[in-house]
Formats: structure tokens, C-alpha cells, sequence
């Protein structure tokens, strides 16, 4: 049951794993890509003592030896706990020629083959009886083991071709599970989930590239609960509150997760996140760039010179899958990643509500698809783009909720020579109701609305 639970939130789980792995360009030698791994790691104790690491905020972009994770159950003694770490382990590539003699030589290139630091995933489950942990903690040790493998290649025209390296040392952890009762009039406890780098020998006066080699990198766990429900930290329920405020997490924060509703997982992540995250429908792929959006990374990518391109995808497969997907996008993927707005639920009828059936009452007329309005914006608290449009004449193209039930009016300019290309790919500019005045209803233009259309 556990396992399918984990299932459920593999993909958020996976882009967590990724984020930041490669930046755009994706190449090598761009700066971004210089200063590797940004999230979750957890060095070497010694290394992290050297260097100052006793930093215990929430952040998981603050790098350290250890993080904790504490989060409320809701459950009997007789709870069955599973606790999945997950983790990228550093595998170093290294392009070797071969001489004369038969041995090799690193080189800096090789034909296409360049020297990088590649990732490889792990995973390891670990699990106990809530009874045994309320008795006291019990202690896991993992190791992600060291390995090497070669891999010939023979460029063309270069007589004698070379190999491939690619070189992991050890990776140790140590997960401990613990848990405690919590004053409350139902049976709730704190349950604790402490994850450490187990590497003991003295790395201090290693650099930060060499600590990384025996490093987790972008480390977080899954919890699951068998007979048991977990409590959210970000929406507790009143009396939970005061036991909400003792929960101690350093490094990473936990959130419900799986479909909506359920309770019975936890995702602890370096990265904030909400109750049950997901990935957008509309996403073709990870970029693992989360400071662009979507649409705008993707846009850049195909901007990429040829030269740029044999970089990236020499760099890194996931470099390459990237490019091939984006420079294959069809249209209609492009046009999706665009953005639209979700609502938590139906419009309500037109007497519920200025936001009911798509119309909104705007100085007592009656606003919706195809109505011709005047744009006013605030002059204070908008976009300050949004002042150049003042007085211009705009036609709705929708009338939206967001999840905070605002109401929305998408528009087109109708002197804007792009607008109907625009209106095709649903690139709309929103204005608040009270940033438009009515004007007389004109023919609706030609072409697809964004009625339906539907983004987070």
C-alpha cells in the first residue's frame, strides 16, 4: 500500500530530484553551470564543521550535514511507518585518449565527448511500527556504493580513439525514525524523520566540487502511513494548532501529498511547497529550471545557436532529451504552456455572483465574452505596463476566476495588429473589473476564446 502511495507522487518527487541540475543554456561552460547543485545537499559532517554550515532555518538552498523533518499522525499505536529517502549521487565523467603504449591520458574533449558531472538517482525505503518508535528512535544506515565504468569511443579521422570514464565514490546516510505523543483530544503524534551524510572520514579540507563527490544531493523523503492519517502544517485543523507550532523543520519542509483529499502521505522537500503539489498537465517535460517559466525557457531554448546545441547535447543526455523535445514542440503544446487560469470549482449562476456563466456587472452593464470595454488601470498596485494602455478600447475574450475567486477580464487590444494571432495562441491581457469601462457592444472577432482554457 505504501509503495503505491510513493507512486502517486513520483512525478512532483522526480522534479524536486532534478531542479537545478542543469540550467539553461544547458551547456557546460556557462556560468550557471559552473556551480553545481543548489538544493538538498548534505556534505560530510567534517567538511560542513569547516566550513561554517550550522544554519537551521527551513532553507533547503543552505547547504549541511544533516536536515529534519517533523510532521503530525494522526493514528493509533498499531500505525505501520515507511519513510522513502531519495537522492542524486555525483558520477564523474572523464574523457580519456589512449596512446601509443596502450594508456590513456585525460583530454579536455573528444570528439563530441566532454568531461561532466552526471547524477545517478537512488532510492531506499526504510520502515518501522509507530509503537516501536514511540519506545524509542531507530537508526537506518544506507550506502549509495562506488562504481566505475568505461565506455570506448572512437572519434572520427583520430587513430586510436580513447574512452569514457565515469567514477562514483561511496555515498553513506543515516536515517533515523523517531516519534513522540502530542497533548490532543484525538491520538496524535510527532513523528521525526532525521537524515544525516554518514560519510566519516576528515573531507575539511576538501573543496566543495571534491565534498560533493560523497555528498546527498537534493535529498527528501516520502512518508507513508498504513492505519493512519497525517496532519497538514500549512491548514491544521484548530485544535492541532499549538501542536502545528512545536513541529522543528530544518532543511526541508513536509506537505501533504498524493490526490487531493487523501492523507495518508508526506512529501519533505528542500523546496516550499503547498498540500498535494503536481505537475502542470500542460508541461511537456522537465527543464529543471523553475526560475523561467515554462513558455519563455522553452521560447529561448529554440534560440539556441547550432554550435550552442552540439554543446548542450554533448554536455548532458537530459541536455539532449531537452532539446529534442523542445526543437519537436507541435504548436498546440507551445500554445498550452502559454497560461491560463484554473478556478476551484464552476462559476456560479449569474444571479450568485458578478463572476457567474463568464459575466460580470461593471457600472450596471452587463460584461462578457465579446463586450467592447475602455481600459482604466489602477494607477497604484498594477503593472506598471498596464499605465500605457489607459484609455485604449479592448474586446473580452473571457471572464475568469482565480483560485482566490477574483474575477478577471482576459482582453485583446483592438488596435493591436497581433491580436488575432494572439487570440489564436490565447495570449490575453487581464484587467480587474474595475479597471474597464463599458463601451457599445461591437462584432466579436473571429477565432478560438480562452473560455476553456485552463492553467494554473
Amino acid at each position: 500500500m505504501a509503495a503505491t502511495g510513493f507512486e502517486s507522487v513520483r512525478a512532483v518527487a522526480d522534479a524536486i530530484l532534478y531542479e537545478g541540475y542543469l540550467l539553461y543554456p544547458y551547456r557546460r561552460s556557462s556560468g550557471k553551470n559552473r556551480v553545481r547543485w543548489q538544493f538538498g545537499v548534505l556534505t560530510p559532517r567534517s567538511w560542513a564543521d569547516a566550513h561554517g554550515l550550522d544554519d537551521t532555518g527551513v532553507a533547503g538552498s543552505a547547504e549541511s550535514w544533516w536536515q529534519q523533518t517533523e510532521c503530525l499522525l494522526e493514528a493509533s499505536d498499531d500505525a505501520a511507518i515507511t519513510c522513502r529517502l531519495r537522492f542524486l549521487q555525483v558520477q564523474r565523467r572523464t574523457v580519456e585518449r589512449r596512446r601509443p603504449d596502450g594508456t590513456f591520458e585525460d583530454v579536455a574533449a573528444l570528439g563530441p565527448h566532454v568531461p561532466f558531472d552526471e547524477a545517478v538517482p537512488h532510492e531506499f525505503d526504510v520502515a518501522a511500527p509507530l509503537a516501536d518508535l514511540l519506545a524509542g528512535e531507530r537508526r537506518f544506515a544506507v550506502r549509495a556504493p562506488a562504481g566505475e565504468e568505461h565506455e570506448d569511443v572512437a572519434p572520427p579521422g583520430r587513430p586510436g580513439g580513447g574512452r569514457v570514464v565515469r567514477r562514483r565514490l561511496d555515498v553513506d546516510a543515516v536515517v533515523t525514525l523517531s516519534a513522540s505523543r502530542c497533548d490532543a483530544p484525538f491520538p496524535l503524534h510527532r513523528l521525526r524523520v532525521r537524515v544525516e551524510n554518514g560519510h566519516t572520514a576528515d573531507r575539511a579540507a576538501a573543496s566543495r566540487d571534491e565534498a560533493l563527490r560523497w555528498s546527498l544531493l537534493a535529498a527528501h523523503t516520502m512518508i507513508a502511513a498504513v492505519d493512519g492519517a497525517f496532519v497538514s502544517l500549512l491548514d491544521p485543523p484548530q485544535w492541532a494548532e499549538h501542536a502545528t507550532r512545536e513541529c522543528a523543520n530544518v532543511h526541508a519542509f513536509p506537505v501533504l501529498a498524493g490526490p487531493e483529499g487523501e492523507r495518508g502521505l508526506v512529501l519533505s522537500a528542500p523546496i516550499l511547497l503547498y498540500d498535494h503539489p503536481r505537475i502542470a498537465p500542460e508541461s511537456p517535460g522537465d527543464l529543471h529550471d523553475a526560475t523561467e517559466i515554462d513558455e519563455i525557457l522553452s521560447l529561448r531554448t529554440m534560440t539556441l545557436t547550432d554550435a550552442e546545441k552540439r554543446e548542450a547535447r554533448a554536455t548532458d543526455p537530459r541536455a539532449a532529451e531537452i532539446l529534442d523535445r523542445v526543437d519537436g514542440m507541435p504548436h498546440e503544446v507551445l500554445g498550452r504552456l502559454h497560461g491560463a487560469v484554473r478556478s476551484r470549482g464552476p462559476l456560479p449562476k449569474p444571479q450568485d455572483g458578478p463572476a457567474g456563466s463568464g459575466t460580470v456587472l461593471v457600472d450596471g452593464v452587463a460584461v462578457t465574452r465579446g463586450s467592447r470595454v475602455r481600459l482604466r488601470p489602477r494607477p497604484h498596485g498594477t503593472d506598471p505596463q498596464d499605465r500605457f494602455l489607459d484609455g485604449r478600447a479592448a474586446t473580452v475574450e473571457a471572464v475568469l476566476t482565480d483560485v482566490d475567486d477574483a474575477c478577471h477580464l482576459a482582453v485583446s487590444l483592438e488596435d493591436d495588429p497581433a491580436s488575432e494571432l494572439n487570440r489564436w495562441y490565447g495570449r490575453f491581457r487581464y484587467f480587474a473589473p474595475d479597471e474597464v469601462e463599458p463601451l457599445p457592444d461591437g462584432p466579436l472577432p473571429d477565432g478560438p476564446l480562452a473560455d476553456e482554457r485552463s492553467v494554473r
